[in-house]
């Protein structure tokens, strides 16, 4: 039904006063709002002369409820540089002037509505804009720029929606957006403004003058008292902050963690961090509130110190001290020292707060709480992921984990780890438990799975690996199942003398067995049947129908069975006549296409058929080796085992998949690089003998030349690896390198360039490559 004629003149109308109000009233309202932008001023420069009476109290809101103000002197208010009545041309304190276009409501998004041009001057205390550039001319805003003040540089997805170039200045309560058609111009205004910013001396709040104040009157506990009980902001408060305890840049809009959830300002994310920690007081459950505040912290690292500052606040004083929401404030300021240090001020700070707490209530909770606080705060270096859920629920009750590490061929074995706990130590602790000291081999710790296996560096913190074990467990991976921390062989230097009634033999019987399955021992069919007979000669014994049998793909390389499958390649189809193309994806949805799938259903059912027919016949062939050998005890199998492995001359080395680039418009070539005690060489997979092989002294340099390939230069040529472990060769060559050089003499005399891997010393090539055994527990480098 169309409108009648006088409603649309009202709604013409009604749009038209918006759209004059837009252009004309904006400014009016900015120019009301510089004074409240100089009214609201809370920061102090650092280099201001004069002396400060502090005595401050909780921010708080004004009536009108749209504006936050502190307590400050008078001479917070000579920032604010009073202006003259228009802009003069030849002013001395204009630092850059001229004509821009200020966004207003509707913007240059609007291609209606063309936005006004304004006269901007900046100057060494703000940034102004001006109706016209007359003398006289009304001031509509002004933008007092302070050292957190920041401003952003034109990007380019602006000027394509756009058609100008951007130049944006956050302020304390106030944006400018401004635009020109030059690119040129717009540097020019962004260098500028950096500048005057740049120039500005640093602003402190009143809680950086206390802490100060605090820290000088430390020695005195009367001065130190007064200083209390004469500024509230330095005290527990029921009430909600309205602006942060330290300075954060203006916008800061790239404080942001890369895949994180999106955040707004530091500030506003400062106040909001606030409330959650006023939210644990009523939580039934505060762990995965606790873990929330410690992630965004992780996700922006300024916060940290901010957090610290507000948790010493809530714990000063509070209205009842040892009660369930004041322990709930000290168990997050236990997981965050834990997990954080902060910048040293406030470390001073924090261990002054621990120190008064433990003087007033030496023998309360609190003063527990603080004792386990100094003493985490001397081992935090950072962490890489937050305290799991478990591990906040055991800081919480000032207490240690327990972690479980199964270990090949023998039972699992429980560990006290804290939240400091490396690899190394544990490594070092399962290498005595287990009676390893003696051992010239390496072991280590792997994270391990069905689908893959990585070893864990020597420096990883434990309590980083269970929280990435949690975070997989969520995500309910089917094709990935859960990880475990398993301790095994980390790196073979002597295979031959392991005794065989040990425990390393055991580990070293599981390895090999592991290689096995997953392709990397190069032999024949008839070989790897026998290997899966005597695996089952070490699990049950003799052969009988009622021992318990494990599966096939448990038993005998699942590759293997594959190529039994492979048939010769079909011949190539004919070629397709003018138009096939074109039939064929007119008929693909319809009955041709359902034709296709049936046949695709039909050939995948014959190949499973197929499948089963291979695994039973190579079942029946492994059972008739497994009767042939009894009366073999389980060491003897065991030993025969790893015998027939070792007959491979790569045992004993690290095999990884890599692509070797022969040349630079050539295709690749998908090797195994396999890292032993004694060289390093290249093998095609499924060969048994090395396409090459290099001795260590033969190894000038090597290392990463991205994220993905490997570089390892040998004598006069450099051979370039693609491949997705380069820190892991990386690690497993130095530790190779630095057992080596256990041995050898000091050098007198060290050539240019030969240098090895971390600024250690290359290998000596004349020297014999033979390592001797490294230090009990050795471990990665």
């Amino acid at each position: 039904m169309p409108f009648p004629g006088g409603l649309w003149w009202l709604l013409c109308c009604r749009q038209g006063f918006t759209l004059l109000r837009r252009d004309y009233g904006e400014a009016d309202r900015e120019a009301d709002g510089e004074a409240e932008e100089e009214a609201s001023f809370e920061l102090r420069a650092q280099g201001d002369q004069g002396s400060l009476e502090v005595s401050l109290s909780q921010p708080t809101r004004t009536s009108s409820g749209s504006e936050r103000s502190l307590l400050v002197s008078e001479e917070m208010r000579s920032l604010i540089v009073e202006k003259g009545p228009g802009p003069v041309e030849d002013d001395p304190e204009a630092l850059v002037k001229g004509w821009l276009q200020r966004e207003v409501r509707g913007g240059v998004k609007t291609p209606w509505i063309r936005p006004r041009k304004y006269w901007f001057v900046l100057t060494p205390d703000s940034l102004d804009y001006y109706s016209s550039n007359e003398r006289g001319a009304k001031r509509l805003g002004s933008l007092v720029l302070t050292s957190l003040c920041s401003v952003l540089w034109p990007d380019k997805q602006t000027y394509k929606e756009t058609g100008y170039w951007s130049v944006t200045v956050f302020g304390r309560k106030h944006c400018y957006r401004l635009y020109t058609e030059r690119l040129n111009e717009a540097v020019h205004w962004v260098c500028a403004v950096q500048k005057v910013i740049d120039s500005k001396a640093p602003v402190q709040t009143p809680t950086q003058l206390l802490m100060r104040d605090v820290e000088e009157h430390g020695g005195s506990p009367e001065a130190l008292e007064q200083i209390y009980r004469c500024n509230p902001i330095l005290r527990y408060t029921g009430s909600p902050l309205y602006a942060p305890l330290l300075p954060f840049p203006y916008g800061s809009p790239d404080q942001r963690a890369p895949g994180a959830r999106s955040y707004t300002t530091l500030r506003d994310e400062a106040v909001k961090l606030f409330n959650s920690l006023q939210q644990l007081e009523s939580e039934r459950d505060p762990a995965p509130l606790i873990q929330g505040i410690l992630q965004t912290c992780l996700d922006l690292p300024p916060l940290v110190d901010e957090v610290y500052c507000q948790l010493v606040k809530q714990t000063t004083e509070p209205p009842a001290p040892g009660g369930q929401g004041d322990l709930r404030y000290w168990q997050l300021l236990t997981c965050m020292s834990c997990t954080f240090l902060p910048s040293a001020p406030v470390l001073r700070f924090l261990r002054s707060h621990l120190d008064r707490t433990e003087s007033r209530c030496p023998a309360s909770e609190m003063a527990k709480y603080a004792g386990f606080i100094r003493a985490a705060l001397g081992k935090t270096k950072g962490r890489e992921c937050v305290p799991s859920l478990d591990e906040i629920l055991v800081l919480t009750r000032r207490q240690e984990m327990v972690c479980t590490v199964h270990c090949p061929g023998a039972a699992a074995c429980r560990v006290a780890i804290s939240s400091h706990t490396t690899a190394a130590e544990v490594a070092r602790e399962l290498v005595s438990r287990l009676g390893l000291s003696q051992s010239p081999n390496l072991f280590a710790l792997y994270e391990q799975s069905r689908l893959r296996e990585q070893p864990v560096g020597s420096a990883t913190l434990l309590a980083d690996v269970l929280t990435r074990f949690e975070n997989l467990a969520g995500e309910e991976r089917e094709q990935d199942p859960p990880c475990r921390l398993c301790f095994k062989h980390y790196g073979f230097l002597d295979t031959e003398n392991v005794p065989r009634d040990s425990l390393e033999f055991a580990l070293l019987f599981e390895q090999a067995h592991e290689m096995v399955l997953r392709g990397q021992v190069p032999t024949s069919e008839e070989t790897l049947q026998t290997l899966a007979a005597l695996r089952l000669q070490s699990l049950n014994s003799d052969f009988s129908t009622h021992v318990p049998f494990p599966r096939l793909e448990e038993l005998f390389p699942a590759g293997a069975l594959r190529a039994r499958l492979r048939a010769p390649r079909p011949a190539a189809p004919p070629a397709r006549r003018p138009g096939a193309r074109l039939r064929a994806g007119l008929l693909a949805g319809g009955l041709w296409g359902q034709a296709l799938a049936k046949q695709r259903a039909e050939r995948d059912q014959r190949l499973r058929g197929r499948l089963r027919e291979e695994g039973a016949a190579v079942m029946a062939g492994i059972l008739e080796k497994w009767k042939l050998l009894q009366g073999m005890g389980r060491p003897e199998a065991m030993a025969a085992y790893v015998a027939l492995v070792r007959e491979w001359p790569g045992f004993g080395s690290t095999l990884f998949d890599v692509e070797l680039h022969v040349s630079p418009l050539g295709a690749a070539q998908r090797l195994w690089l396999g890292v032993g005690a004694k060289a390093v060489s290249l093998y095609k997979p499924g060969e048994p003998e090395p396409l090459d092989s290099f001795c260590y002294g033969r190894i000038s340099s090597f290392g990463a030349s991205d994220s993905s390939t490997f570089r390892l230069s040998v004598e006069d040529r450099d051979l370039l690896f693609e491949t997705s472990q380069v820190e892991e060769i990386a690690q497993l060559l130095s530790t190779y390198l630095a057992t080596l050089g256990a041995r050898r003499p000091p050098q007198t005399e060290e050539p240019a360039g030969s240098r090895g891997p971390a600024g250690s010393p290359a290998p000596d090539p004349a020297a014999e490559p033979w390592p001797c055994r490294p230090p009990p527990g050795a471990f990665l480098s």
